[in-house]
């Protein structure tokens, strides 16, 4: 038995929906604890794409139960239109459920998000404009509204009433938009509220109970650790804490029921939306690499920025994480190059600096300070063992696993399921590795 927490290592976008598939197929429970519809995961099973943004990637297997848990905020309109979805597709959602006591994103989160975006003009943090900022903040300032009180049908309407009628003064006075009709608003959600009543529990309950049966859970991470509100690239980052720290606060668990933290990264480095990116590359290998990896936003469709890999974050997601093993995605991606560059370090001032900058202005001034490694020029798509690695791929993750200082665990190379070398199961496999921290090669005995 043994309960994980995948996360990503980067900036979001690292192919967590993929091994979060992958891994489901061993586990009994899948949580997802916290971010909202701003978060999506793509993932592909026999040649049909499945983009999910709230409902955890195990919904794809009958048998894993799926928790959206406290921590997460919901749209009721997508979350629904989710569910259809994957009922057209044939797959079951009985094994689905909600947490009481997650937040609600409502329409006036949605118009505030996207108004106050705007205004930001060349400050702009480049939210998604789907209310998620505003939905914490309300939260935060104690006025939200939760799932139980959605499901209360004599108190939601007293509760938005007043709360509509409030924010229409923001929404006239300070963003000069139309106010929201309360009474349209109220009726809307009694709907919603009516759909997702069968999947509504005390979630941290039905967690524990799956501890104290000795399930294995998989706590599944939205957006990436450099967007963690305490502790990514403030300002430009997400509402919530996608670090593993956030998966128990999200969840309702206490941190001693984790075995493992997995943390997920591309075999490059890629960001969306605003802030600083020092290994960005803005011509022909930075246009490969986004055509090749199809780095397109799941939630917005926006073209990725791609760069080289970076290790100064990558250490520090280990760091903040406690990380204890890999998951290195589209490694495939890297195919045609003749050579790779990795940022082993930051030239900041004329000095050199290994460890992240929480200084913003000190790591919006950082050059990258490359080593340069040989390509292997010859597809890997097909490779299923770490034995069909050309050389130069085994050579770059075993160099990337001694910066990291952590182990690599799985490697994708593609977006389907079998297009995956899987060296440990994080679940139930050995606490064997890849190769040891100083990179040599794995005793297999």
């Amino acid at each position: 038995m043994a309960n994980v927490i995948v996360i990503g290592a980067q900036w979001g976008d690292e192919g967590k929906g993929k091994i979060t598939d992958l891994l489901s197929s061993s586990a009994d429970v899948v949580v997802r604890s916290q971010g909202g519809v701003n978060a999506g995961h793509t993932v592909v099973v026999a040649g049909q794409t499945f983009k999910l943004h709230l409902i955890p990637s195990g919904i794809l297997y009958p048998d894993t139960e799926c928790i959206i848990g406290s921590g997460t905020v919901i749209d009721p309109e997508v979350v629904i239109e989710e569910m259809e979805q994957l009922k057209k597709l044939g797959v079951t959602i009985d094994n689905l459920y909600i947490s009481q006591t997650a937040h609600i994103t409502m329409p006036y989160h949605r118009s505030i998000d996207r108004a106050s975006e705007e205004r930001r003009g060349d400050y702009k943090i480049g939210t998604t404009g789907r209310g998620i900022g505003p939905t914490y903040a309300d939260k935060s300032e104690r006025t939200g509204v939760r799932v139980l009180d959605l499901m209360d049908s004599k108190l939601l309407p007293e509760k938005l009433e007043w709360t509509i009628n409030y924010k229409n003064v923001i929404l006239e006075k300070l963003y000069n938009l139309p106010p929201l009709d309360p009474k349209e608003v109220i009726k809307e959600y009694l709907k919603y509220a009516e759909y997702l009543r069968p999947y509504v529990i005390d979630s941290s309950l039905k967690i524990y109970e799956a501890v104290k049966k000795k399930k294995n859970i998989l706590f599944e991470g939205a957006q990436g650790t450099l967007l963690d509100l305490d502790h990514g690239t403030y300002p430009y980052v997400t509402s919530s804490n996608p670090i593993a720290g956030g998966a128990c606060v999200g969840s309702g668990v206490g941190p001693t029921i984790i075995d493992r933290v997995i943390g997920v990264a591309k075999a490059y480095t890629t960001r969306v939306g605003e802030g600083p990116f020092p290994t960005e590359l803005t011509e022909e290998i930075g246009q490969l690499l986004g055509d090749r990896g199809a780095e397109f936003g799941t939630t917005t469709g926006r073209s990725r920025r791609c760069g080289w890999f970076d290790a100064v974050i990558g250490r520090y997601a280990v760091r903040i994480n406690g990380l204890d093993c890999l998951a290195i995605t589209k490694l495939d991606v890297l195919d045609t190059l003749e050579e790779i560059k990795v940022c082993v370090a930051y030239e900041i001032d004329g000095e050199t600096c290994y460890h992240f900058p929480s200084n913003a202005s000190h790591f919006a001034n950082c050059k990258p300070v490359y080593k340069t490694l040989p390509g292997w020029q010859q597809p890997t798509t097909e490779c299923r063992t770490l034995e069909d690695l050309p050389q130069q791929a085994l050579d770059y993750l075993k160099f990337l696993a001694e910066l990291m200082e952590v182990p690599i665990a799985i490697i994708s190379l593609g977006a389907s399921r079998d297009q995956t070398i899987i060296v440990e199961d994080p679940i139930h496999g050995p606490k064997r590795a890849l190769l040891d921290a100083d990179g040599s090669p794995v005793n297999e005995g």
